[in-house]
C-alpha cells in the first residue's frame, strides 16, 4: 500500500523537532551538528532571531494579498536586489525550479521579441540540476532525471561541463539563444567552474548576442564567500535564478534579470499566486541585511579557508576514506574513496549531518554564520566519521 506521502524520497530514519543555530534536535533528544543547513537553504541557521523577528512581525500584519496588488514588501526587496546586482528587475518565486522555468521562458521570449525566434537553443552542461520540472530535467539531460519522463522538452543541448572546445563549436550554431550553468554545480559533486570559463562565456555571448544565464541557487546568497560566486570572475549574467539561501528557510526564490533580457516579459505573461508574499519577502530582505554586509562576507571567506584547511589534513589522514576536497567558500565537498552513502550513515551514528551528491561527492554546506567552535567540533565529527567507516571497510 502507497504511503500517505508520496514515496518519492529515501528519507534517512531521523525525526527532527527543533533547531537552533548549527544544531539539530532528534524527537528523541540527540543533537545533531548540521552541515547541510537543509541543502544550503538555512543559511543563517535554525531559528535564526533575526529572521525569526521579521517573520513574526509581518505575520501579525500581512501575510498574503496576491499579486494583484501592489506588495510593498516585494518592492523594498526587488530595490536591494537590484542595488546589489547587475540586475534592473526581479520576479519573485516560490522555489528554484520555478526560477528556472522563468528563466527558460524569458530568455525564449527575449528572442520571439527581437526578431529571432529561431533562436530557441539553450546550451546547459552535463552534472547540472536546475529542478524537477519538465524544462529543468530536459536541461540536465541525464538518464537519471529523465527516465520514464519524456518527451522532453525540445531545444536544450547538454555538453561537458567546463569543456571550452565543445563550448566554443556549440556556440556557432545560430540557432543558440542562450547559456544556462551553475557556476558551481551542487548537486552533480561540488564542480567549480573555472574563472576563465566564465569569462569566455561572457565574451562568446557578448560576441553572439547570446544571452548568459547563471543558475546560483545553490552557490548565491554568500555561500562562495561573495554574495553571488559569478562575481569571483568578474563577470555578470543577463539573467539569473535564485532561491535556497534568500529565504533562510522559508520557500521563496527570484529571477533577476537585465532591463534588455526581461524586454518580453509584460503584463500577462508570467505569473505566481503566492510567489513574492510579504511572508516571503519580509524573510528574505532580513536575510540581506546580513548577508549583504562586507565584513560577513569577509567572516565566510575566513572560515571557509580554516575549514579546508583542516578538511585537507582529514584527507590526508585518511586516504582510505577520502580522496580530496572541492569547492569555494562554505560549499564544499569531499571526494570519497569508500562508498559516500556509508560516510553520511556513519556521520548519522556521530550525530553529524553531510549531504551526498554525484561523484561519490558528500556535501559540507554549514550555515553562514557557523562559529570557529563549531568548525573544532565539525572536524571532530568528521575525523570519527571516518575511523568509523574505515573500521567497517574490509581490509
Amino acid at each position: 500500500m502507497i504511503a500517505p506521502v508520496l514515496p518519492t524520497y529515501n528519507r534517512a530514519p531521523l525525526h527532527f523537532v527543533k533547531g537552533e543555530g548549527v544544531w539539530l534536535t532528534e524527537k528523541d533528544g540527540r543533537r545533531f551538528l548540521d552541515l547541510g543547513a537543509g541543502i544550503a537553504v538555512n543559511a543563517l541557521g535554525h531559528a535564526n532571531p533575526h529572521l525569526v523577528r521579521a517573520l513574526t512581525e509581518q505575520a501579525g500584519a500581512l501575510w498574503h494579498t496576491s499579486n494583484l496588488y501592489h506588495v510593498d514588501r516585494q518592492q523594498a526587496l526587488a530595490e536591494r536586489l537590484v542595488d546589489l546586482t547587475f540586475a534592473d528587475t526581479c520576479f519573485f518565486t516560490n522555489s528554484g525550479t520555478e526560477a528556472c522555468e522563468l528563466a527558460v521562458k524569458m530568455a525564449r521570449k527575449y528572442w520571439h521579441e527581437t526578431g529571432s525566434p529561431e533562436r530557441m537553443t539553450i546550451l546547459a552542461f552535463e552534472g547540472s540540476f536546475h529542478g524537477r520540472s519538465t524544462a529543468a530535467i530536459s536541461a540536465s539531460g541525464s538518464e537519471k532525471m529523465t527516465a520514464g519522463f519524456g518527451p522532453m522538452l525540445p531545444g536544450f543541448v547538454t555538453l561537458p561541463y567546463g569543456d571550452t572546445d565543445a563550448l566554443e563549436a556549440a556556440m556557432k550554431d545560430t540557432h543558440v539563444g542562450a547559456i544556462l550553468v551553475e557556476p558551481l554545480q551542487g548537486e552533480g559533486g561540488i564542480r567549480l567552474l573555472d574563472d576563465d570559463v566564465l569569462k569566455l562565456m561572457r565574451k562568446l555571448c557578448d560576441e553572439t548576442g547570446t544571452l548568459l544565464i547563471l543558475d546560483e541557487v545553490q552557490c548565491g546568497m554568500g555561500r562562495t564567500g561573495k554574495l553571488f560566486a559569478h562575481e569571483w570572475a568578474g563577470i555578470a549574467p543577463d539573467i539569473m535564478m535564485v532561491a535556497k539561501g534568500i529565504g533562510g528557510g522559508f520557500p521563496i526564490g527570484a529571477v533577476l534579470a537585465t532591463e534588455a533580457a526581461a524586454c518580453g516579459m509584460v503584463a500577462g505573461t508570467h505569473g505566481s499566486t503566492y510567489g513574492g508574499n510579504p511572508l516571503g519577502c519580509a524573510v528574505a530582505l532580513a536575510v540581506l541585511d546580513v548577508v549583504s554586509d562586507p565584513a560577513f562576507l569577509d567572516e565566510v571567506v575566513r572560515k571557509s579557508g580554516q575549514l579546508r584547511q583542516r578538511l585537507e589534513g582529514l584527507v590526508a589522514t585518511h586516504p582510505d576514506v577520502f580522496e580530496a576536497v572541492r569547492g569555494e567558500g562554505l560549499m564544499l565537498g569531499l571526494a570519497c574513496t569508500a562508498p559516500n552513502t556509508e560516510v553520511v550513515a556513519a556521520g548519522y551514528a556521530e550525530e553529524l549531518l553531510v549531504v551526498p551528491a554525484a561523484e561519490n561527492v558528500v556535501r559540507l554546506l554549514p550555515p553562514l554564520n557557523i562559529t570557529d567552535s563549531e568548525i573544532d567540533d565539525a572536524l571532530a565529527r568528521l575525523e570519527r566519521t571516518a575511523r568509523r567507516v574505515a573500521g567497517a571497510t574490509p581490509s
